[in-house]
């Protein structure tokens, strides 16, 4: 199985920003054939290293996530986010 995460940093950190972003976010499921789960968090605890939305999408190959990464829906995705986004980071593991 593979997982990847990618945790967001919002330019302008709002109720309406988050709510926009973690939308968009959760709008992939069921779109994605080769999603397993998709889950989104919006963070709780503000700090100085703190991201503001997170995403886990679990898949069942390496396959089904490079699919995932060109599929349609996560393109447009990314494409909105683009104004909205500070930052993202990732981290893509394996779990056997």
């Amino acid at each position: 199985m593979i997982t990847h995460i990618a945790l967001i940093k919002l330019i302008h950190v709002n109720a309406e920003t988050i709510e926009l972003a973690r939308e968009m976010l959760s709008g992939m499921e069921g779109k994605i054939p080769e999603c397993r789960q998709l889950e989104v968090g919006v963070n709780l605890v503000q700090s100085y290293r703190s991201y503001d939305l997170s995403l886990v999408v679990r898949f069942d190959s390496l396959e089904g996530f490079q699919a995932y990464q060109n599929h349609p829906a996560h393109v447009e995705v990314v494409k909105n986010l683009q104004g909205l986004r500070q930052s993202t980071i990732t981290v893509d593991y394996e779990t056997l």
